[in-house]
């Protein structure tokens, strides 16, 4: 019997990846461990400079290589032509990886506000983003990842999506927890259980489930929030990128359906 090494099943040189929301602060972990691996990344954000900055600032890393896909994730025509342009460029798709999505700091209308003024705008267009961008991205992606021999499809959730929100946490502060946003997030992680058994055995779809990650958050919020944390910190983009080296390659061959919880014991209480 011939056991591969570690080195072997974290090798992702001549895969290719596509990572939604690729601009921003956890996307850029998960683009670093894919090329880090030997991936080609292709990174999709709504601001094409942002997206280009990104590629970029990835070009200092060795391995692999990356490429910008600028794309509105909550236009469908939009979305699919990113999916196939993807596989155009990278001849093929083996590895999705959605990150994109409104979050609680999301500067919109009817948003992080009281819940009576929140407004269905708003909780439409974060549908669109969180939970039906991943539908279209994996339909239209669906042959290339059948075909890949390695698909992996990771979405991103949140501890919001497993719990409700501890609302005392934002007590004297400006900030505040979207009911859309809990509800995208719930609703994602029980499509990649439905993906994961659906697709199978030719694709693995599973979770990330990161807890808070710091954004210079006011300090009442960060006291509070690590003091209720058993690790006694929030997460850093570091925190993810194992996660994401873990669940995208054959580290993880026989595991789907699963969502990893890097939340520092945050949901152990």
């Amino acid at each position: 019997m011939t056991i591969r090494s570690l080195d072997q099943l974290m090798d992702l040189s001549g895969r290719t990846a596509m990572v939604t929301g690729g601009a921003g602060h956890i996307s850029l972990a998960a683009s670093q461990a894919l090329m880090e691996m030997g991936a080609r990344v292709a990174v999709l954000d709504l601001d094409e400079h942002a997206c280009r900055q990104r590629v970029d600032e990835l070009s200092g890393i060795k391995q692999g290589s990356a490429f910008a896909i600028p794309c509105d994730l909550k236009d469908e025509q939009a979305t699919r032509q990113a999916v196939r342009e993807t596989i155009a460029t990278g001849n093929g798709l083996d590895i999705l990886v959605h990150t994109a999505a409104y979050v609680a700091t999301t500067q919109i209308p009817g948003w992080a506000v009281p819940f009576a003024e929140q407004s269905v705008d708003t909780w439409d267009a974060a549908m669109r983003v969180n939970l039906t961008s991943a539908f279209t991205m994996v339909q239209e992606g669906l042959e290339a990842l059948n075909a890949s021999g390695h698909g992996s499809v990771v979405f991103f959730i949140s501890t919001y999506g497993l719990v409700g929100p501890v609302m005392s946490l934002y007590e004297g502060t400006s900030m505040n927890q979207p009911a859309a946003y809990a509800a995208s997030k719930g609703g994602l992680l029980q499509f990649s259980r439905w993906l994961s058994t659906v697709l199978a055995p030719k694709i693995r779809v599973n979770s990330i489930t990161p807890g808070g990650v710091w954004r210079d958050q006011p300090e009442p919020f960060h006291q509070r929030y690590k003091e209720r944390t058993p690790l006694g910190r929030m997460a850093v983009e570091e925190d993810l990128k194992g996660a994401v080296a873990y669940l995208t390659s054959d580290l993880s061959a026989y595991v789907t359906g699963h969502n990893l919880v890097v939340d520092g014991g945050w949901t152990a209480w």
